[in-house]
């Protein structure tokens, strides 16, 4: 059974799209509407396998999910893909920086965003971890 993949976001219409797309490969969805929603189903969860972090969120924005995610022990291991619709210069490697182990702009590319949650997956079956 593939690792659930929690995708966090707070635009309702992106959460339905990647669920709709995750769900149709296999792939077990959980959600939440904000940062704070995520890191709490992280903390309670522990099938989750990888997370899907809008960056730009009301309250608390990804960047500091992330932060507060990769601070706590038993969660620094799951591998946090960053989605956003900032796409200008320089935010990929900010996205990198605050401890994401990939990017991807909106909109997704299905194929693409596939192929990076099974190259993490397949890193966390083979006992590499790259998080920050």
């Amino acid at each position: 059974m593939k690792p659930q993949i929690l995708v966090i976001d707070d635009d309702e219409k992106n959460i339905f799209a990647l669920c709709a797309v995750l769900k149709s490969r296999g792939f077990t969805c959980l959600t939440a509407q904000s940062a704070k929603e995520g890191i709490s189903q992280l903390i309670k969860n522990n099938k989750v396998g990888i997370v899907l972090m809008d960056m730009m969120m009301p309250e608390m924005d990804g960047y500091e999910a992330i932060s507060l995610i990769k601070a706590q022990e038993k969660l620094l291991h799951i591998p946090i893909i960053a989605v956003t619709a900032q796409a200008m210069a320089g935010d990929r490697e900010k996205c990198l920086a605050a401890g994401a182990v990939d990017y991807l702009a909106k909109p997704v590319d299905v194929d693409l965003l596939i192929n990076k949650i099974n190259q993490q997956l397949g890193n966390i079956d083979n006992g590499i971890t790259n998080g920050k």
